[in-house]
């Protein structure tokens, strides 16, 4: 089985990575009432946007469906727990590795 896992990640082609980045401004715009123009990948999510752990939570969730990944969110709460996503470009980072890694992510370093 971990090996299947290991054969079923993706490449981020730059569309792909083009797709994750509108997604998360857009996601962060909205949810954040902000004008996706002033933001940028050092953006702090909770110091400048007032955001929260839930609302990146709410996002990978939505990554996992458009994606359609199967990893869990405990896997992701456990590896934001050891390594948090705390600008708009480290959730974009994260992101990728969630969908080129899925469950393996606990092992990827960031």
């Amino acid at each position: 089985m971990f090996a299947l896992r290991r054969r079923m990640t993706r490449s981020i082609t730059p569309e792909i990575e083009n797709e994750i980045r509108e997604m998360v401004y857009s996601y962060f715009s909205e949810e954040c009432d902000v004008n996706t123009d002033d933001l940028h990948d050092t953006t702090d999510i909770i110091e400048e946007l007032e955001g929260d752990s839930l609302m990146l939570l709410s996002l990978l969730e939505l990554v996992r469906k458009r994606y359609e990944l199967t990893i869990e969110l405990k896997t992701l709460g456990h590896h934001l727990m050891e390594k948090p996503a705390n600008t708009l470009g480290q959730v974009i980072s994260l992101t990728k590795a969630i969908i080129q890694h899925g469950n393996n992510i606990v092992n990827v370093q960031l």
